[in-house]
């Protein structure tokens, strides 16, 4: 179930940016990259951007704070998305998910003391009918519920 990235590194970083700069709204794009090798957007990186596109720091950070997707401390060894969006909260998601701060002993956007799991919200997986759903270390789950989410802690302790 875990999630593996590579360490931080400025040079790894800087060819991440030059293989995706020249790419129309490249900011996006090159801060997805980033995260998928890194598992955060680290803060060293964002006057990086901001010079190979001619922006601002503060305009790349506005992005990077903007969209919840985007971490700014690693990532635990276990990453659990639940959903949040409307059809998921109509199907019992908000009282899961308070379930689920309860059982891993941290609050939703945490990451347990031990590095062990990250707890965070998402906005729709598109499978509503399936709700309540959530992503445990990049796969889909569908139809969660205490009984889910005790197995995913369970997994996530191993």
């Amino acid at each position: 179930m875990s999630v593996g990235y590579e360490p931080w590194s400025a040079d790894r970083a800087a060819q991440i940016i030059a293989s995706h700069r020249d790419m129309a709204g490249a900011t996006m794009p090159i801060l997805h990259a980033i995260q998928e090798a890194f598992g955060f957007v680290p803060e060293p990186v964002v006057p990086m951007i901001a010079e190979s596109l001619n922006l601002s720091r503060a305009e790349v950070h506005g992005v990077v704070t903007f969209y919840h997707d985007f971490r700014r401390e690693p990532p635990g060894r276990h990453v659990i998305k639940l959903c949040a969006a409307e059809a998921c909260q109509a199907m019992g998601a908000t009282a899961l998910a308070a379930y689920a701060e309860q059982k891993l002993g941290i609050e939703m956007g945490e990451t347990s003391p031990d590095g062990r799991v990250t707890l965070e919200p998402i906005y729709c997986l598109g499978l509503c009918a399936c709700a309540p759903s959530g992503l445990v270390d990049g796969r889909l789950v569908g139809r969660l519920d205490r009984t889910a989410i005790d197995e995913l802690a369970a997994e996530a302790n191993r």
